[in-house]
């Protein structure tokens, strides 16, 4: 059991590292939809981690990009 929930949290970081990563090359979008992308990615994440399901993650980044395009109105 230790074994897979070292498994799930590597596999958590490295989708968030390779999300920031893939963001680092989006300059040419505003700051609303950066900042979208930047609340799906996190929420899903997020999603992924408490609940560990696909609809978790799914929930979250949809969650998390509804936050984040509404924060910077």
């Amino acid at each position: 059991m230790k074994s897979f929930t070292r498994a799930r949290t590597l596999l958590t970081i490295t989708t968030l590292v390779a999300v920031i990563g893939s963001l680092a090359a989006c300059d040419d979008m505003s700051r609303r939809d950066r900042d979208t992308a930047i609340g799906a990615g996190v929420g899903g994440a997020a999603g992924a981690v408490v609940g560990g399901s696909a609809l978790s993650t799914v929930g979250g980044a949809a969650v998390g990009g509804i936050i984040g395009n509404q924060v910077g109105k």
